[in-house]
């Protein structure tokens, strides 16, 4: 009986084997293909990587920062593969769209590209772009942004995140501030090399020539030195200029002003309490200066021994200073710091 069996149970096993070989040999073919499909699709990115990356090196040869229409936009910036970060100003420095802020930021831009071009950091992990709103108007309307100049980074894996756009309302653009950003951002560390710039040396030589030879003139009589009224109002002059904010403005470099690009209209003072313009501070210095002469007239008033009409004149003047100037700077103050509740005079 088992004798029988076995030459059966051969059979059944060789026919089970010719079947599961015809029968995996077309997922086995298919399987092949995918994996010949695959590896020259990836071949195909990695070419196409390299293309890209090779470009944009032979642009950086030329120039730090080089200008992208929308096709270039979105070829080396949105589309994939990418393996590297974008930084990208987006700008309208055509005349005709009187961007002065626009002019100042590319200034500091092309400074920040330019020292990382010369770095020995340099490598093809980062570049810089531009895209100005008259040559890339669709990237613009893309990207749904309706003011400029705007900083951004495109990271070189996935979507940029809020982080990834440039505040610039509330830092400014100095170049510093922008590398600062980008190491954050990217963790490439930019050194800033400034061109030299004599302007401050020349300026301080003619200030000490200046006084120098004013000393010299007047070396038989030096009691203008001694003069109280003279000290003070340098004085004065110092303070206001530190109580408005130059120093912030030395520091952070802010724009002069804020044009919208929709209606034309020029914004003077910042909507935060985080920034200012430089046109603010000019604002405020006026404002204290105006204050500080109200006070000065009400004193003069108060202690002089001059006739009584006259005295009174000074007083009134004095005052309508004080209460209108103050008015003025506490309206800009509520502006500013939104909710503040107290007002005087003008709102």
């Amino acid at each position: 009986m088992s004798a029988r069996a076995a030459p059966s149970r051969r059979r059944q096993a060789g026919r089970r084997l010719r079947y599961l070989s015809t029968g995996s040999f077309p997922f086995l073919l298919l399987l092949l293909l995918l994996c010949i499909q695959l590896g020259g699709g990836q071949k195909k990115k990695e070419n196409l990587l390299a293309e890209k990356v090779e470009q944009l090196m032979e642009w950086s040869s030329r120039r730090s920062i080089f200008r992208m229409n929308g096709d270039k936009f979105r070829k080396f910036v949105k589309a994939p593969p990418r393996n590297y970060s974008m930084i990208v100003m987006f700008t309208a420095l055509q005349p005709q769209r009187q961007c002065s802020v626009c002019r100042q930021a590319n200034e500091e831009y092309q400074i920040l590209a330019n020292s990382w071009r010369y770095s020995s950091a340099f490598c093809n992990k980062l570049f810089f772009g531009m895209v100005d709103y008259d040559e890339g108007t669709d990237v613009f309307q893309q990207l749904n942004m309706n003011s400029a100049p705007t900083f951004m980074h495109f990271p070189s894996k996935g979507r940029p995140k809020r982080a990834d756009t440039f505040d610039l309302q509330r830092i400014g653009f100095a170049a510093e501030q922008l590398a600062k950003w980008i190491a954050d951002r990217t963790d490439v560390h930019i050194r800033v090399f400034r061109p030299p710039n004599y302007s401050g040396t020349i300026a301080l030589a003619l200030l000490v020539s200046l006084v120098g030879g004013l000393l010299y003139l007047r070396r038989n009589n030096l009691e203008f030195i001694y003069n109280k009224t003279g000290w003070a109002m340098v004085s004065l002059c110092i303070v206001f200029a530190m109580t408005s904010g130059q120093m912030w403005n030395h520091i952070r470099g802010p724009p002069y002003a804020h044009k919208n690009p929709h209606n034309g209209q020029v914004s003077y003072i910042h909507g935060s309490s985080q920034a200012q313009f430089v046109a603010e501070s000019h604002i405020i210095l006026v404002l204290n200066a105006a204050i500080t002469m109200g006070m000065v007239l009400l004193n003069e008033a108060a202690t002089s021994k001059g006739d009584v009409g006259k005295r009174r004149i000074i007083c009134l003047v004095g005052l309508g200073l004080v209460v209108f100037f103050f008015s003025f700077l506490l309206s800009i103050f509520r502006s500013k710091y939104h909710g503040y509740p107290y007002s005087f005079l003008i709102k």
